[in-house]
């Protein structure tokens, strides 16, 4: 069970250690100024991809629900996050998302019925603070709409990550279909907002195609799909303390690929911010253990198709995930 578990802890931290490096490819290859239209090609190609090897639309009030997480997870989540990008330098950009441990605590009391142990607010304030050492030396360069856009990114996540926590999925459907609804309806939301907003899309040269290939299918359709997976199986808090990963890979990036520096505080604060991840990561007694006992049998539901579920498009292959 240990092994299978640390399996899928090290899977699902595939997810963030992916966003990671969505700075660097914002900055370094795609258009200037065009955070909508980025967000956009993001996650409405993903969403398509996933929905078509999935064939399974929702059905009912999971329309609904769907759509109401596609908005927090993606259509609100991917605006705001390009928009930080593209005002805050990478390692500041992600810094805010550190705080989402913080939002989930807050937000599970209510959704949840978890109350948040002193061992869990104490480690999501030393992940702030791990990762905020790790950006100090830009600190003088905050600009006002990103920083803000960058908290009200973390806000959103966090309320989708409980309300996927909370809703869970219909019976028979698995984690490549409530990923591919999630996508296909924030893409959806997001594709006006850009043409109104942006306007027509900008002339893309080879690096700027290469780098939304990759964020499309790496960094959105694989990563997403470990993450919604890892929110089945793990609690909301374990999967929320995998979010510093994120700015740690940000500013390993940086470090190795554009030639950025690192000062003795900033490793100091890698070694803070990973250590809260790990401690984040230890289970505690009650609904916690519950839900990672029922891990197998979650898994075992992700091969499986209840026709009162969700409206199948064909036939779906028996090992289609």
């Amino acid at each position: 069970m240990a092994t299978n578990r640390f399996a899928l802890t090290a899977l699902t931290a595939l997810a963030p250690v992916s966003w990671g490096s969505t700075y660097a490819v914002t900055t370094e290859f795609l258009p200037a100024d065009r955070p909508l239209f980025t967000a956009a090609l993001r996650a409405l190609p993903a969403g398509l991809l996933l929905l078509a090897l999935a064939r399974v639309l929702p059905r009912g009030v999971w329309w609904g629900k769907a759509a109401l997480l596609g908005a927090l997870n993606i259509g609100a989540f991917f605006p705001l996050l390009f928009l930080s990008a593209y005002r805050l330098p990478g390692g500041m950009a992600a810094v805010v998302g550190s705080v989402g441990p913080l939002f989930v605590a807050g937000l599970s009391v209510p959704l949840l019925g978890e109350r948040p142990t002193p061992r869990t607010l104490l480690t999501g304030v030393a992940a702030a603070l791990g990762v905020s050492l790790v950006v100090l030396k830009t600190a003088g360069a905050l600009d006002p709409v990103g920083a803000l856009a960058a908290l009200a990114s973390a806000a959103s996540m966090s309320a989708g990550t409980v309300l996927t926590k909370r809703w869970g999925r219909p019976d028979g459907v698995g984690p490549l279909a409530l990923t591919a609804w999630q996508l296909t309806a924030g893409g959806l939301l997001i594709v006006p907002l850009a043409l109104v907003a942006e306007g027509a899309p900008p002339a893309l040269d080879g690096r700027a195609v290469g780098g939304y290939l990759y964020l499309a299918l790496a960094n959105t359709a694989i990563a997403y799909w470990l993450w919604f997976r890892g929110i089945g199986r793990l609690t909301a808090t374990q999967v929320t303390f995998l979010g510093p990963l994120s700015p740690l890979t940000a500013a390993v990036i940086g470090w190795a690929a554009l030639g950025q520096s690192l000062t003795p505080p900033q490793l100091a604060g890698m070694g803070l911010a990973f250590g809260a991840t790990v401690l984040g990561q230890l289970r505690t007694r009650g609904p916690a253990t519950a839900t990672v006992a029922a891990s197998a049998e979650a898994e075992a539901e992700d091969t499986r198709q209840a026709p009162d579920a969700a409206v199948p498009l064909g036939r779906v292959p028996e090992r289609m995930r």
